[in-house]
């Protein structure tokens, strides 16, 4: 009961009507895109794109061995290395848009607006340039180095504000208890706030690490050999460009799906944790209540 209320405080509940509207709007929705689904297989197959010939090299061991294994190991590379350094970078600008001080919100505000506002394809482009021309960074390594760059700036802004908006989502009792146990504000922020507030907002954190390892398909302009440009080199060289871009989708489509589903399972594990700990009232309270004073 408790449960259905909070969910009418958000949104107002529909009506019989709308809920057949809506299941009439989805019918419809589904069958147009069943029907555009068909429409492309059938002009896919009258030019040929849907011949066993196109298909059967990339079931080859030459085509994993040499292409999409190697681009999808350089795609986890750049992406793994991007949620580490963005996440430390978007917990210590979080932390400094919280700060008492107003001249740390200050600065660090302008770094996270700024970084938001920039595209990551242009910071990619920025750094391989740069880097480049100042002869700092091996060329080996250059597009790595400008692809984790890229990421790190922009997600860890992006993981600052997540930051930011969990804390101030949180009740204000937490703060309050937390201070009136002897915490200073910077404390009170480290140890319960701030991690309450990613456990909140891990739903949002996840899809925001979806975002981090597609956008490593960006690195492709910058000669970075991750998933996208192995197979697009693949397919140019086999004359299926098309079949290797739908192996390289479904590739990403897996990893991503399979990344979202461990972010809802530790959601899940994590919330019912704390909700038991909520729920569990202290020994001897209701034996003590009960008796005479």
């Amino acid at each position: 009961m408790s449960g259905a209320r909070a969910v009418s405080v958000l949104f107002d509940a529909p009506g019989p009507r709308t809920r057949r509207r809506l299941v009439w709007i989805n019918v419809a929705s589904t069958v147009v895109v069943v029907g555009i689904g068909l429409w492309a297989l059938v002009r896919l197959n009258a030019k040929g794109q849907l011949d066993a010939d196109l298909w059967a090299p990339l079931f080859t061991a030459n085509a994993w061995r040499n292409f999409f294994l190697p681009g999808l190991r350089q795609t986890i590379l750049a992406a793994g290395i991007s949620i580490i350094t963005a996440g430390v970078l978007g917990l210590a600008l979080g932390l400094g848009r919280l700060s008492a001080s107003r001249t740390i919100r200050t600065v660090c505000g302008g770094v996270v607006e700024f970084f938001r506002a920039v595209p990551v394809l242009l910071m990619m482009v920025f750094f391989y340039l740069g880097l480049g021309r100042a002869h700092v960074v091996d060329p080996a390594q250059l597009p790595l180095v400008a692809v984790v760059l890229g990421l790190t700036l922009y997600n860890g802004s992006i993981f600052a504000e997540l930051v930011r908006s969990g804390v101030h989502g949180l009740p204000r009792g937490q703060r309050e208890a937390a201070l009136a146990l002897g915490l200073r504000r910077g404390q009170s922020l480290r140890l319960v706030e701030v991690p309450q507030a990613i456990i909140a907002m891990l739903p949002a954190i996840a899809s925001q690490l979806v975002v981090i390892l597609k956008d490593t398909a960006l690195g492709a302009i910058i000669t970075y050999p991750e998933l996208l440009q192995a197979a697009r080199r693949f397919g140019a060289g086999h004359g299926n460009i098309l079949q290797s871009l739908v192996v390289a989708a479904v590739v990403f489509i897996v990893i991503n799906y399979l990344l979202t589903r461990v972010a809802d399972v530790l959601a899940g594990r994590v919330g019912r944790r704390t909700a038991g700990r909520a729920r569990t009232e202290p020994p001897g309270l209701a034996v003590d209540a009960g008796r005479p004073g």
